[in-house]
């Protein structure tokens, strides 16, 4: 019954999480659980993939129908990676789901349970974490259209929005303040919303030995929603920001 239902999740015919109509997230537990069994009770074996020797509960993933995967790039039982996708040399874990046209590049990771959309760009060097217990945690959810730029980090369950694009080197967690720089809004913790540039900035809090700088989320500007990303234009945004594009 495990390695059935770890197999469901490998083939794409089960999630761990999705999103759902009213904007949150829902989540199978027993998915969950099947995982977290199988790291039990499943044995410890051999495995290789061309030189390298490899000693592991979970098996490296076979089905990779339609999938580009470049050589490095390492992709575990359990994880779903629909046709379309490329596997730059990179890691994606189980329970992941990577969705059509997403590009994982060079030394990114993919997270235990993360729910990454259509065409997104996972930039070099990015982290999206995992959340595998307790089993009705939230994992990580990135938007179709999402770019992610090189170094960021999405961790704890937090969200980022269709089409947001996240600036190089932001950490964006689910405690993380995220504040509309233009109307100085603070919005939801941890959701960077759909159709906005975002990037790593910090505010001032006051505490006991003085002041100091907090870090946050800093939203630069919104999108139109349904737009594609011209690379022209975020440099523009983030330029004129005082930020390299």
């Amino acid at each position: 019954m495990v390695t059935a239902a770890v197999d469901a999740l490998d083939a794409g015919e089960a999630r761990v999480a999705w999103p759902d109509r009213a904007g949150g997230v829902g989540v199978d537990e027993r998915a969950k659980r099947a995982i977290l069994l199988a790291f039990r009770l499943l044995p410890m074996e051999p495995s290789a993939a061309g030189g390298f020797q490899y000693h592991d509960r979970v098996p490296l993933k076979t089905r990779l129908d339609g999938v580009r995967v470049v050589p490095g790039a390492i992709a575990r039982w359990g994880a779903y990676i629909a046709p379309g996708c490329v596997l730059m040399p990179s890691f994606v874990n189980i329970g992941a789901y990577v969705d059509s046209g997403t590009m994982v590049d060079t030394w990114a990771t993919v997270g235990s349970c993360a729910q990454i959309g259509k065409n997104v760009h996972l930039a070099g060097g990015v982290g999206i974490g995992g959340v595998l217990e307790p089993p009705n945690a939230v994992p990580v959810v990135i938007g179709d259209e999402a770019f992610i730029s090189s170094r960021c980090m999405v961790v704890e369950g937090a969200r980022v929005g269709a089409g947001a694009v996240l600036g190089a080197g932001t950490i964006l967690t689910r405690s993380s303040h995220v504040i509309d720089v233009e109307t100085g809004e603070e919005l939801p913790r941890g959701e960077v919303p759909p159709w906005s540039v975002c990037v790593g900035g910090t505010r001032m809090r006051k505490f006991a030995g003085g002041e100091f700088g907090m870090p946050c989320v800093l939203l630069l500007k919104r999108l139109p929603e349904g737009s594609r990303h011209d690379k022209a234009v975020l440099n523009d945004i983030l330029r004129d920001h005082g930020m390299n594009g």
